[in-house]
């Protein structure tokens, strides 16, 4: 099978994958798939409705009823929940807390994969970030990346986001959420945390995310 025109961004949380896919996605004039936000709408919904986070049957049930578009408006990714926008709210600490219970079931994750892989394929070209984008969601990509950082690092880009957007938040409760979703991306069993063995390691700590950008598009060229 030959590759698909994607760019494969995997790595932890706050080594910068999102900020730098979307910025790439928009140089490239690609489809940008925020993986993780799609992951965190299903457990915005599963809050809401009060879903039992241990009942792997019901949460798979409500992935299979649940309507999640991912939309560029004015060059802003806006998340869609069953046709009502949640962008902001399914960034909460709250969500953060959750989501890691929804991604590990193979069900939900098969559901999701197939409209990730859907929508990639019927693109002209896009850009994917998570965890197992380069090792499950598209093995077939043309290009792919992990990108890491330092542990403290990671913690303060994490903090100073979430206190941008007015979070009430101590630096050591990001850390502490940071070492926990760290600890579960790597040891579960559907989709861990890893990177391919044909993917380009990109050290963030020191970079600026425009400097990853340029980075990652000159790998893209010379490969070209």
């Amino acid at each position: 099978m030959g590759k698909v025109n994607v760019i494969a961004i995997d790595g932890p949380a706050g080594s910068g994958k999102s900020t730098v896919a979307k910025r790439l996605a928009k140089r490239l004039g690609f489809l940008y798939i925020d993986t993780g936000a799609m992951y965190r709408a299903l457990t915005l919904k599963a809050i809401n409705e009060g879903v039992d986070f241990m009942d792997e049957k019901a949460l798979i049930e409500l992935s299979r009823k649940t309507d999640i578009e991912l939309k560029d408006e004015g060059g802003s990714l806006r998340v869609y929940l069953d046709k009502k926008e949640v962008s902001e709210p399914i960034r909460t600490m709250q969500v953060t807390g959750k989501v890691k219970y929804v991604a590990s079931i193979g069900g939900v994750r098969e559901n999701m994969v197939k409209l990730q892989r859907s929508l990639g394929a019927c693109s002209s070209g896009a850009v994917l970030e998570g965890r197992d984008i380069g090792t499950v969601v598209f093995p077939d990509a043309l290009h792919k990346f992990y990108l890491d950082a330092s542990f403290k690092t990671r913690a303060k880009r994490r903090f100073d986001e979430l206190k941008e957007k007015g979070f009430s938040i101590t630096l050591e409760e990001v850390e502490k959420d940071v070492r926990d979703r760290d600890a579960s991306d790597k040891k579960r069993s559907i989709g861990p945390l890893k990177k391919a063995e044909d993917a380009r390691v990109i050290d963030t700590t020191d970079m600026t995310v425009d400097e990853v950008v340029e980075y990652i598009l000159k790998k893209i060229n010379e490969k070209k």
